[in-house]
């Protein structure tokens, strides 16, 4: 039956700025569902932060390493009735991850819980029970993620409960199984006494870029999510994710334009108040739209797009950048065979940690740094018996007396020496044939985000740290937001999200507002 192209009844396309994996995932959507798409990059490249640097045969990825939650992706292409698996080779990673930790300790983590209750039985007794706890928590507070919080636009928690409709005493229960109050480090700490484990279930929330103390518990959830769906690896990188996502665009016709960068959102009639009716990029070209899904930054799409006193009441309110860090993309010239694909290199102290990131607004003394080894999977990403490593170690986003030029080669020795400490990396330096480094400053400028911002929006306060700006703009009608900053917050798989509900939302109030109902889409 043929599809009802909704935007060609309203004569204008819809357009998607910025083709990060939630643009990519907003402009894939709407094309499947019938509307015209024109998305704007203004690199060379699509992906955003999925981008791939390659170097004296080395290959790395410059940005996210890790793939959870598969089934946003495979829902994503089912929009347009394909199969993902037709168009991504995935390979699952077990044991996830490799912990070393100061004392000389090294812990895998197993996705099945059986097998890690047995590996914690041999490395801490005392938190064998506590870890099926928590993973028991976990899994109820995804089960209330699911119900009330995902595939669907939210900024608060009005958007996600009617208490006059629907608190009855299940929805009471789940209310209450949220633990609001409470952080993750506390729920973890509660049920797990080995400071070494739970530094190892802290981490699941660094996925959002937040600091444990400061995140609400129901980020908890983030473990059950792994641990029910797995870490994958894409064969070819997860630079293939943003690939896969292009080739599709292109063959649901979405017109791709990349080198454009977009000055502004324009207003209906040039009012104010008016709704979001098209760009003006960077070159001068006005672009007429019907609606305007934007994945850059929420705060900075406000700031620098929108303007006005719209855009200043938006950013009046305190929204805290997540954390940014610094990334070394080595290429050795032997491999370490101690190294897992996915390694977490422990800080000594996790608060103190977490309080120079989050608090003081400075770089860890002694940090954490996560290593992915992909030649474990894919050996081709690096020359015969070579190692390609990304070594990512977090930091604080950027504040005006960062100067990293300067600050670098010391947090570069601060790195290293804590490599060589604690995984034994003690002859890195004599082993690289090729190096390039991504500061806060660099992240900053490449990828437009807030203040150096790998994650978007911190996810921090005990009560409401869960909720990022809506994909439905309360400010601008007609605006749409996707990406890190915007709900359900960071991580591949719900950026991933953020631009199906951006464009599910879209669609619906299109049809509303033209009168169009799904079943006169088919029809």
């Amino acid at each position: 039956m043929p599809v009802l192209n909704v935007s060609n009844a309203l004569s204008r396309p819809v357009g998607v700025i910025g083709s990060g994996l939630g643009g990519l995932a907003a402009a894939c959507t709407l094309a499947a569902r019938g509307h015209r798409v024109v998305l704007f990059e203004k690199n060379p490249w699509l992906g955003g932060k999925a981008a791939q640097h390659e170097a004296d045969g080395f290959r790395f990825d410059m940005g996210p390493t890790i793939l959870t939650v598969p089934s946003v992706l495979e829902r994503i292409f089912a929009e347009a009735g394909e199969r993902m698996d037709a168009h991504l080779d995935l390979k699952r990673i077990d044991p996830q991850w490799r912990c070393f930790f100061e004392d000389g300790s090294v812990l895998d983590l197993d996705q099945d819980a059986v097998a890690m209750a047995q590996r914690l039985r041999t490395f801490s007794p005392k938190s064998e029970a506590g870890y099926a706890e928590f993973l028991a928590m976990s899994e109820k507070l995804h089960e209330v993620s699911r119900k009330f919080f995902f595939w669907r636009s939210v900024e608060d928690i009005g958007d996600t409960l009617d208490f006059k409709k629907n608190m009855d005493l299940d929805t009471l229960k789940d209310v209450l199984s949220l633990r609001m109050g409470s952080t993750v480090a506390r729920e973890i700490r509660k049920r797990v006494p080995d400071k070494r484990v739970s530094q190892m279930l802290d981490h699941f929330v660094q996925y959002v870029g937040s600091s444990p103390y400061l995140a609400p518990a129901v980020l908890c959830s983030i473990a059950h999510m792994q641990t029910q769906e797995g870490v994958w690896y894409p064969m070819g990188g997860t630079r293939a994710v943003p690939e896969a996502l292009t080739a599709l665009a292109e063959r649901l016709g979405v017109d791709i334009r990349t080198e454009t960068g977009i000055a502004r959102i324009d207003r209906e009639d040039g009012r104010p108040d008016g709704r979001a009716c098209g760009v003006v990029t960077e070159a001068g070209e006005r672009i007429a739209l019907s609606a305007v899904v934007s994945n850059m930054d929420s705060v900075r799409t406000y700031r620098e797009l929108i303007g006005g006193d719209t855009g200043k009441r938006f950013t009046r309110r305190k929204r805290e950048p997540a954390c940014s860090g610094v990334v070394l993309y080595l290429g050795l010239d032997r491999a370490y065979p101690h190294l897992a694909h996915h390694d977490f290199v422990f800080s000594r102290d996790a608060k103190e940690e977490f309080d120079y990131i989050y608090e003081k607004g400075e770089p860890a003394p002694d940090p954490t740094c996560y290593i992915a080894a992909p030649s474990r999977t894919e050996p081709g990403v690096a020359p015969e018996g070579g190692e390609a490593l990304y070594i990512l170690v977090h930091a604080p986003y950027l504040r005006p007396h960062h100067d990293w030029k300067a600050m670098l080669p010391a947090y570069r020795q601060v790195i290293f020496d804590k490599l060589a400490r604690t995984a034994g990396l003690t002859d890195l330096q004599s082993r690289i044939r090729t190096e390039r480094v991504l500061t806060p400053a660099d992240i900053h400028e490449r990828y437009r985000v807030l203040d150096g911002a790998i994650y978007g929006l911190a996810s921090h306060g005990r009560f409401m740290g869960a909720f990022k700006p809506g994909n439905r703009s309360r400010e601008v009608e007609g605006l749409y937001l996707a990406g890190g900053a915007a709900h359900p917050g960071p991580g591949m798989p719900m950026v991933m999200m953020s631009g199906w509900i951006a464009a599910d939302s879209l669609d619906q109030d299109m049809r509303s507002n033209s009168g169009m109902t799904l079943a006169q889409r088919s029809a």
